[in-house]
């Protein structure tokens, strides 16, 4: 198993790996002193700290970054303060598809990047720490574990498959949305093109079906829970280390952490101590809910 970014970062941090487990993980003190709260205006609101002039979508440098080197960015999806992805609807998805491709390509172009996360928190429940609709991008000097499983598992590509009817949520042209069959949250969400697109850059040609899906699929989650639903969502998509990864197709995985209006899904010690997820929430029931829930 390849091991993220190996080395002391520049940014403060540096890998360490479990004896017992192998599990790697990045000591980063340089975090620990970033704001928890939002501190009266909003940076990221046109004319703020990070955001001095007018924009459509933006991206900078992390102030407080992981891994250091540039390897770590803020992408702002909107202007408006009060925006969500599934609120600026596919045209505004799109252009922050757009901006995920270009700034994917530009990390790519790095020799010492072998793989570009792209990822949003949203929500006080998944630690975001500004309310204004962003994500980030992480630059890897390696393959993480999580994406290298997927890109080795053996067999034909399941997300060339699809999902079975009962299971799809949305689709439009070549994107579609479903719960997967496994499903460890409530509501989670995969979404991906029914072609086998290694990543977002060869991807762009269906970019207005991908901006269509995921609007819609993200809309569903708030329509169905009456609120801004709290989720994590990231960008799996083929390494940039030269190597030609036939297993990568590109997709959305989007984890919803509540399992019902305002509850919060908490992965305790039988979960996290096992590494063996309790679901409570049908898949198939989950999907029947979103499906319900979309426009």
């Amino acid at each position: 198993m390849t091991v993220p970014g190996a080395g002391p970062s520049p940014g403060g941090g540096d890998v360490r790996v479990d004896p017992l487990s192998g599990a790697a993980t990045i000591i980063v003190p340089n975090r620990q002193g970033r704001p928890n709260l939002e501190p009266g205006d909003c940076p990221f609101c046109p004319g703020g700290l990070e955001a001095p002039r007018a924009y459509r979508t933006r991206w900078f440098p992390n102030r407080w970054p992981s891994l250091g080197d540039g390897r770590c960015e803020v992408h702002l999806f909107s202007p408006d303060h009060e925006a969500s992805l599934a609120s600026l609807g596919a045209a505004g998805v799109g252009e922050v598809l757009e901006l995920w491709a270009d700034r994917t390509a530009a990390h790519a172009a790095d020799p010492d990047v072998a793989y570009v996360l792209v990822f949003e928190n949203r929500g006080a429940e998944v630690g975001a720490t500004v309310l204004h609709p962003h994500g980030q991008l992480y630059a890897y000097g390696s393959v993480p574990p999580v994406p290298f499983r997927e890109l080795s598992a053996a067999g034909p590509c399941p997300l060339c498959a699809g999902p079975p009817a009962d299971l799809l949520v949305v689709a439009a042209g070549e994107w579609r949305a479903w719960v997967p069959d496994a499903a460890a949250f409530p509501y989670e969400l995969l979404i991906a093109p029914a072609g086998h697109v290694g990543n977002l850059e060869e991807s762009r040609a269906t970019f207005d079906d991908a901006a269509v899906v995921v609007s819609s699929a993200l809309g569903a989650l708030d329509r169905m829970f009456a609120a801004a639903a709290p989720y994590m969502l990231w960008v799996h998509q083929r390494p940039t280390d030269g190597r030609a990864w036939p297993a990568a197709h590109v997709h959305l995985h989007v984890t919803p952490v509540w399992r019902a209006p305002g509850i919060v899904r908490y992965v305790a010690a039988a979960e996290i101590g096992a590494g063996v997820f309790l679901n409570p929430v049908r898949p198939v029931d989950a999907a029947a809910a979103l499906r319900a829930s979309t426009r």
